[in-house]
């Protein structure tokens, strides 16, 4: 330090020295104090900007979990509206469809004499019995039995169809015929009375093979029946009138069209169309051509 300062401050009096240190301490307090006064300018605005953080957060949280709800209502209201259009698709669909399709007729329901199927279409030639004369069956049907045929045939076994749709009349005629033959008695085992047969809702017909022909006591015996019972429920075909049925005769060459889904279920259950509850059939009715 300079000598000419330190000179100085040796002659100044106490009472200067005094006034000196009290503007040195009141300076420093001040420094401090503005310093204390800054640091909790700052702390004041660091927590008010925490506080606004944690005010936007909770806003922003408000607005998610808004958007978390908004959303659960709509998707609430748009599985409604999926059910909704379901169940009226569903409702339209069996609007459409026959709904004496899966009735139980043998001895049961009846069918009256003006009732016939929305569409009936002819059995290729080449897939009938050369002395059927009853070749239409059901139009939707037709499909289902045409693959069935295409399979069996290309498992080696020609199948025909020879007695496919009848009329309320068609099958009086052929009822009384019976009787005369065979009398009544005999003829109720086999034949049903106009109204009550499977074969007027043109989706039941009898088998047959060139080898059997029209005799169809002997059809059990064929290897086209053992191929329809392992094969027949694929295509939507069930046996009606199996052994020990409380309808009919066993029938091994009369087979009627209930749908892929009811067929594979009996098949899987071992059970025959006869054996379910009108209640548990009508379910399948939206399945039927599906």
């Amino acid at each position: 330090m300079n000598k000419g300062i330190l000179e100085r401050l040796k002659n100044i009096s106490p009472t200067t020295s005094r006034i000196i240190g009290s503007v040195f301490t009141l300076a420093l307090i001040m420094v401090v104090g503005y310093s204390v006064y800054g640091y909790r300018i700052l702390e004041d605005e660091k927590i008010s900007i925490l506080s606004d953080l944690k005010e936007a957060r909770e806003k922003n949280y408000d607005l998610f979990q808004q958007n978390v709800d908004q959303r659960e209502v709509i998707n609430s209201f748009q599985g409604q509206i999926q059910n909704i259009s379901s169940t009226v698709g569903n409702l339209e669909k069996l609007s459409q469809t026959d709904e004496e399709l899966l009735r139980k007729y043998s001895k049961v329901y009846f069918l009256n004499e003006n009732y016939v199927p929305a569409k009936l279409t002819e059995i290729p030639e080449e897939y009938r019995y050369k002395s059927s004369t009853n070749y239409l069956i059901h139009a939707e049907v037709w499909p289902y039995l045409e693959k069935l045929l295409k399979a069996a045939r290309k498992d080696g076994v020609d199948l025909l169809a020879t007695s496919v749709f009848r009329s309320f009349d068609t099958q009086a005629t052929l009822k009384a015929g019976y009787k005369v033959t065979y009398g009544a008695g005999t003829a109720n085992q086999f034949s049903a009375d106009q109204g009550y047969s499977e074969h007027q809702l043109g989706t039941s017909l009898d088998f047959t093979t060139e080898k059997v022909g029209g005799v169809f006591s002997n059809f059990e015996e064929d290897p086209a029946y053992d191929w329809l019972v392992k094969n027949a429920y694929k295509y939507g075909f069930v046996i009606s009138y199996p052994k020990d049925n409380a309808y009919y005769k066993f029938e091994p060459w009369h087979w009627r069209f209930v749908g892929v889904a009811l067929a594979d279920f009996l098949h899987k259950e071992n059970k025959y169309f006869y054996d379910l509850d009108q209640r548990q059939i009508d379910p399948y009715l939206i399945k039927l051509f599906d």
